[in-house]
C-alpha cells in the first residue's frame, strides 16, 4: 500500500498566478543535487477526484483543478505554506475506481 499526498488548486491559479514551475525546477535541481528520486507530479483534472472515497473533496475545488501528487507528506507541506488557496489531502492506493493515482482526466490534444 502507498499513500500519496495531494495539493489542489484551479489551474488558474497554480500554473498562471503563482511562480510553480520556478518552485518545481528548484525542486528538481535540489533532488539532483543529493541523487535524489523525483517523487512529484504536477497533474492536471487528476483522476483521484472521481473515486467514491474522494469525490466530496471534489465538490470543494473549482471545475478546473490542478494536483501536486507526492509520496513526500514533507513536500506537500513545504508546497502548502508556500502557496495560498489550497487544499490538501492524502490517499492510499490501491483505490476503488483508480488503477493509476497519476492519472489524468484532461484530454491530449
Amino acid at each position: 500500500m502507498t499513500t500519496y499526498y495531494y495539493l489542489l488548486a484551479s489551474q488558474q491559479f497554480l500554473l498562471e498566478e503563482e511562480p510553480l514551475d520556478e518552485i518545481l525546477r528548484e525542486r528538481v535541481r535540489y533532488y539532483q543535487e543529493h541523487k535524489k528520486d523525483v517523487d512529484f507530479w504536477l497533474v492536471k483534472q487528476p483522476a483521484f477526484l472521481e473515486t467514491p472515497a474522494l469525490k466530496a473533496i471534489k465538490a470543494k475545488v473549482p471545475a478546473k483543478v490542478a494536483a501536486i501528487i507526492s509520496t513526500n507528506p514533507q513536500f506537500i507541506t513545504w508546497l502548502k505554506l508556500r502557496l495560498e488557496y489550497v487544499l490538501t489531502g492524502e490517499f492510499k492506493t490501491p483505490l476503488e475506481g483508480l488503477s493509476d493515482p497519476l492519472a489524468s482526466l484532461e484530454a491530449v490534444v
